[in-house]
């Protein structure tokens, strides 16, 4: 099942753009401006995961984490502008899993929330397709029980395609999940889908598949 993730931020162009990178990285998305709507979601949505800023209108980030705290087993992710060691701290001794500070690296927020997730036992750790294992936290893939050496880009690449579960993933998509950013060339990527193509081709029939117009798929 896809991990739930709720984003509660005032500031519009920072919600709006924290959404779309979540959603590209393959999490399931919802996001609210202010405590009314994420005690609703709390509630409705039930997240794996919520990023929360502290500087909200009205009931600020430190009481709505105490309100998560109360209700739910939710992760949850500060989002400051406050970098004060005081304000990490007491966010960290009152429930915060992870404490993000702005202005943030999307990549370095969606890793955050990936590693929140992961010690929280929300992600699968061995991803599967047909004969190819995909070991996440061992970093470590094997085909029909052989073991492929892959690059750290390569195995990001096929660990984020495993975990789609034969959805169709567009380039935008992929440069935003593994590099990081939406603006670079598209032959990046055709060049790394090349590359890990071989390499899991030495061990079998092929199993990443180019869908032209559309992207690329890990299937069997």
């Amino acid at each position: 099942m896809t991990a739930r993730v709720l984003v509660v931020e005032d500031a519009e162009p920072i919600r709006t753009a924290v959404g779309i990178a979540l959603t590209e990285a393959g999490y399931d998305v919802r996001t609210q401006p202010d405590g009314d709507g994420f005690e609703r979601e709390l509630a409705t949505y039930r997240p794996d995961l919520v990023l929360l800023d502290v500087m909200l209108p009205g009931r600020d980030g430190f009481e709505l984490l105490a309100l998560a705290r109360e209700t739910s087993n939710a992760g949850v992710i500060l989002l400051t502008a406050r970098d004060a060691v005081g304000d990490r701290l007491h966010g960290l001794r009152t429930g915060a899993d992870d404490y993000v500070v702005k202005p943030f690296v999307l990549a370095e927020l969606i890793a955050r929330v990936e590693a929140v997730l992961r010690r929280m036992g929300r992600l699968r750790t061995v991803l599967t397709v047909g004969d190819l294992e995909v070991d996440v936290e061992a970093q470590a893939v094997r085909r029909a029980g052989t073991a492929i050496e892959l690059t750290a880009t390569e195995f990001k690449l096929l660990a984020f395609l495993a975990g789609r579960d034969g959805k169709v993933v567009g380039k935008t998509q992929l440069l935003t999940a593994v590099w990081g950013y939406d603006d670079y060339a598209d032959n990046l990527v055709e060049v790394y889908v090349s590359g890990l193509r071989r390499k899991l081709e030495a061990h079998g029939p092929r199993l990443l598949h180019t869908v032209r117009g559309s992207g690329y798929v890990l299937r069997a």
